[in-house]
């Protein structure tokens, strides 16, 4: 697989959360590879410290901190250690996702689905509202929020998951035109199936289970990580500067099937 298409990011710095693996991984190694300075949070400790030596490996600059992001005391803290080490924020990707157990609607439990919403729809809130303060201090930036296809369509057994990420897709159009006037640019990207340790635990981490889901793809494969990562990269960079509050479908076909 090719790396994902970089342009040039020297010495922006660039708060990931989601970065210890899969999407938030290649997208921070793709913006390492542009010089720019990552802040990469996560609560998995270990393998975000894979990510920062990956990240210098690439040529960037790496900040690792723990934070849970359903938890706003964390964030802003996270974000302070941004600010206090690299001197600013210029962009967000707010990438922090789960799967939900595949179950009808009735078969799911309310602690369940609080834990959904509160992982992909009250993060990004979390994040989003303590990003903006900081932006619109220095005059501006740019936010990438993590949907997904199940934003746009219905599937079976996802009621709960489906739910979050049409959320996801609404808060950042809605955000957007709050703040389109003011020098930030929000918008959302929305991945298909992508070879990810979600997609694998979708599967059931089985031969049987991967070849149902490239079954799902019309392009006849599972997407990359790399492949997501180009296109948080060109929301990020200045020739994605008249999108505003979109949501760049990146699926191999699978919403349009």
């Amino acid at each position: 697989m090719t790396s994902a298409n970089t342009g040039d990011f020297a010495g922006k710095v660039v708060f990931l959360t989601g970065a210890a693996n899969g999407i938030g991984r290649a997208t921070a190694i793709a913006f390492a590879r542009s010089r720019a300075n990552l802040a990469l949070v996560d609560v998995d400790e270990n393998q975000n410290a894979v990510t920062a030596e990956l990240v210098r490996e690439a040529g960037g600059k790496a900040l690792p901190l723990r934070a849970d992001v359903r938890v706003e005391a964390e964030i802003k803290a996270a974000l302070d250690d941004t600010v206090r080490h690299f001197g600013g924020l210029d962009i967000a990707f707010n990438n922090v996702g789960r799967d939900q157990k595949l179950a009808p609607l009735a078969e799911s439990t309310e602690d369940e689905w609080r834990y959904i919403l509160d992982v992909n729809v009250t993060s990004m809130f979390l994040c989003m509202r303590n990003e903006i303060a900081i932006m619109l201090e220095s005059g501006g930036g740019v936010i990438v929020n993590t949907a997904s296809g199940a934003g746009l369509i219905g599937i079976k057994g996802t009621a709960m998951y489906a739910t979050a990420k049409h959320a996801v897709v609404g808060l950042t159009r809605s955000a957007a035109l709050d703040y389109s006037d003011q020098g930030i640019r929000i918008n959302a990207v929305a991945p298909g199936i992508i070879e990810t340790d979600m997609m694998r635990r979708v599967s059931g981490g089985t031969e049987e289970g991967r070849a149902a889901m490239i079954a799902e793809e019309p392009i006849g494969r599972l997407g990359q990580p790399e492949e997501i990562a180009s296109a948080v990269l060109w929301l990020a960079s200045p020739g994605a500067s008249f999108a505003i509050g979109s949501t760049v479908v990146v699926d191999g076909g699978h919403t349009i099937r």
